[in-house]
């Protein structure tokens, strides 16, 4: 049985080679990427998730900055590698910072004092759906894409060069482009040790 949704899931995968070709405009890609988060569900409807999309000398400012924080603790005889990988990041379109609110995440807290420890844990199940939704949705356009977490790095740098409010913490990273090579298959453990199926 074909379906729309999982077929969309199927082509989400990991792009590492990244260019600059994007098959949408800068301006569609940008709403493509904001109906995702959107759209994504959030425990009480909290809508705590926020993006930063940038294009172009943005994104790359970003992974200098990354760069920058990076170069202070990893040996230098090992950097070249670390900086090629940020560099295959950079060599793409954009990318999209992802953050949670924790003005929002606190005010459910206070709203709600029964459930305070889980509002911190449900905040980033909000952020990992609205990851989840634009990698999909990007994918889903032709778009590649991969998640990565150079986060407390660069938080500090990066809420200075955009100014961000202080409430807002980054969770992820999302480079996104045109795909440059192909992308393997994916593999997946055996089912018997991922799902238990009664009734």
């Amino acid at each position: 049985m074909s379906n729309p949704f999982i077929e969309a899931s199927r082509r989400r995968r990991t792009q590492y080679a990244l260019g600059r070709r994007l098959p949408l405009s800068q301006d569609e890609t940008a709403a493509l990427i904001q109906d995702a988060v959107r759209l994504a569900p959030s425990s009480f409807n909290s809508q705590s998730s926020r993006a930063v999309i940038l294009f172009g000398a943005q994104s790359l400012r970003f992974w200098e900055i990354v760069k920058d924080a990076l170069r202070a603790i990893v040996p230098a005889e090992s950097f070249a590698n670390t900086e090629r990988k940020i560099d295959g990041f950079a060599a793409g379109a954009g990318t999209v910072l992802f953050y949670e609110d924790q003005d929002v995440v606190k005010g459910l807290q206070a709203q709600f004092p029964l459930y305070a420890d889980n509002f911190p844990v449900w905040s980033e199940h909000a952020s990992a759906i609205a990851q989840f939704s634009v990698w999909t949705a990007l994918a889903n356009a032709g778009i590649g894409a991969s998640l990565q977490h150079y986060n407390p790095l660069a938080d500090a740098a990066a809420a200075a060069e955009w100014s961000l409010p202080a409430s807002w913490k980054l969770r992820a990273q999302m480079p996104f482009g045109s795909n440059e090579a192909p992308i393997g298959d994916k593999t997946f453990i055996d089912d018997a040790e991922r799902f238990r199926v009664f009734g």
